[in-house]
């Protein structure tokens, strides 16, 4: 007998949450969407369909790859941010709906939206963050940097799927020393997870996300440290950048940019009431010097 499509939606979820897996019913709903390649809304909304053997044959499949943890973005290689729909490969972070506030955080302070800025994004991964901005602000354009070759040949092709690509420009090497000039907005979202705690992360972030994107160091706060003398040097005199920070890390990661020569200048916390951005901005000593040295 042939399975229906609620069939196969009450079944997946009794397995994953006999597995302890969080929203057994929503993953069991979007796990038959995609082996079927119907719209979460058709799976939802037509229990009563039959799940042809091809599709039930993939929903096993699927099944199994997240009772090990996978996350289902994985599965579909894709992830949605910031209403925009991104790739993921093993090279790049899973984006996060944490780090929109580091767009928000960067739209907040941008008085023209028509303004032409131009924006720096140091280990773009996906290329979610630079490409959410410019889906927002028509006349910028930017460079993203990732040390991962296979990242940066990603996110060019996001940005060109989304229709980005002739503002969006890419390249590999090492935080900024990859580009030259000033950019009146910097964004990063660099990895802050101390090399210990990485394997008491949950599965689908330890198992699946690539440890170059997640790995700080012994305490965290490495990539701020390789991230912060060059950053006055890559800000306009009246640009800023926002910085992504892991939990109860603002304090320790805002000392290391007020000693490379910048202001914090504001926080901004994500949905949870977490601290998870740090605005920063040039002192006006480093102002001054720099504007003697363009």
């Amino acid at each position: 007998m042939t399975a229906t499509i609620g069939s196969a939606v009450a079944d997946a979820a009794a397995r994953l949450a006999a597995h302890g897996i969080e929203s057994p019913r929503r993953d069991a709903r979007l796990l038959v969407a995609l082996a079927s390649g119907l719209d979460d809304a058709v799976v939802l909304g037509y229990p009563e369909r039959p799940l042809v053997p091809p599709a039930s044959r993939q929903l096993a499949l699927f099944l199994e790859r997240r009772l090990k943890g996978e996350p289902i973005s994985r599965l579909a290689g894709r992830r949605e941010f910031w209403s925009l729909d991104f790739a993921l490969s093993p090279d790049t972070l899973d984006p996060r709906p944490d780090s929109e506030t580091i767009v928000e955080a960067a739209l907040d302070r941008i008085a023209d939206r028509n303004a032409r800025l131009s924006i720096l994004d140091l280990g773009t991964g996906t290329g979610c963050l630079l490409l959410a901005l410019l889906s927002e602000l028509p006349c910028a354009w930017g460079i993203g940097v990732d040390i991962v070759p296979g990242a940066a040949l990603l996110a060019r092709r996001n940005a060109a799927a989304i229709g980005l690509e002739p503002r969006a420009f890419f390249a590999v090497g090492d935080w900024s020393e990859a580009v030259s000039g000033r950019f009146d907005v910097v964004v990063a979202n660099p990895p802050y997870i101390a090399s210990g705690a990485i394997a008491q992360l949950a599965p689908e972030v330890a198992q699946f996300d690539p440890r170059t994107a997640l790995d700080g160091g012994a305490d965290g706060l490495q990539a701020y440290r390789a991230i912060a003398p060059d950053l006055a040097k890559r800000l306009a005199p009246a640009g800023f950048a926002c910085i992504e920070v892991g939990a109860g890390q603002a304090d320790q990661a805002a000392a290391i940019f007020v000693r490379a020569g910048l202001d914090p200048v504001g926080r901004r916390s994500d949905m949870a009431g977490l601290e998870r951005c740090l605005i920063l901005a040039r002192t006006k000593k480093t102002v001054g010097i720099s504007s003697l040295l363009v």
